[in-house]
Order: C-alpha cells, then sequence, then structure tokens
C-alpha cells in the first residue's frame, strides 16, 4: 500500500478566465519544490492545467486535490458543473461543447480530457448531468529521476 506524503486541495473558481492556470502552477511550484522528475511534472502540469481549464469553462466552483505518495502523485478534479452526457464521446479528441465566446479566447479545441487521458498512468471520470463531474488521475513516479 502506498504511503501518503502530501495533500494539498485547491479551490478553482469558474467562469474566472483571468485566474485560469493560477492552481496549476501553484502545483508545478510544489512537485519542482519536492524534486520530481521533470516528465513527472510535465505530465501532471498538463493534467491539472486540463482539468482547471475544465472546470473554469464549465462549472461555478471546483477543486482540485494533489495527493502524493511514494508510488505516485494522484489529481482529483471535482466540480458542480453541468456534468458530460456521453463520457465516450468527451473522450474523443476534437470532441468539444465550447461556446463560441470560450473559442474565441483561445480554448475548447475538444483535446482537455483527451490530454488529461493521454498524461496519466491511472485515470478515471465519473460524471452526472446536472450533478458534476470527478476526475481522477495518477502518474507514477519515475524509480530514475
Amino acid at each position: 500500500m502506498a504511503e501518503e506524503l502530501l495533500r494539498e486541495k485547491f479551490e478553482i473558481q469558474g467562469r474566472n478566465f483571468d485566474k485560469a492556470g493560477e492552481v496549476s502552477g501553484e502545483i508545478k511550484v510544489i512537485l519542482r519544490d519536492l524534486g520530481l522528475d521533470a516528465g513527472c511534472i510535465r505530465r501532471l502540469v498538463i493534467v491539472s492545467y486540463e482539468g482547471e481549464m475544465n472546470v473554469v469553462m464549465y462549472a461555478d466552483r471546483g477543486t482540485l486535490t494533489l495527493i502524493l505518495t511514494d508510488e505516485d502523485v494522484g489529481l482529483e478534479i471535482v466540480d458542480d458543473g453541468p456534468g458530460i452526457p456521453d463520457i465516450d464521446l468527451a473522450l474523443q479528441e476534437g470532441y468539444s461543447t465550447a461556446s463560441d465566446e470560450m473559442r474565441e479566447l483561445g480554448f475548447g479545441f475538444g483535446m482537455g480530457l483527451p490530454n488529461m487521458r493521454k498524461n496519466s498512468d491511472e485515470f478515471r471520470i465519473e460524471s452526472a448531468v446536472g450533478r458534476g463531474t470527478s476526475v481522477f488521475a495518477k502518474v507514477r513516479l519515475n524509480p530514475h529521476g
């Protein structure tokens, strides 16, 4: 059983594009200060950023919890957004429900969830329409880094 070394929860404010990416930036600093392998950090920052942006784009609020164990780093992203009616469709590259306004800001190309899955060693998503979405991702620590 993996030993939990650190758990930190961050609040994400939905619809606040001015602060979008700040949580992922904080996570990057924490992981770098802990001396994690650069490849692990890169993958985790991609997962956290894409998850954070999904909360900003679609929910009123959410949380991102960073969980470091002696074996891996987990990210739990939970929001109170509209939920995802078809998870399989949402996981297809290029599928997006982003508004024109979001696209004008440079977001909503349908790569968020696929990028999160691609950069995770373990990935799970749970969603209920009208109740929100939870994403669980893990990246194994590089024992050689």
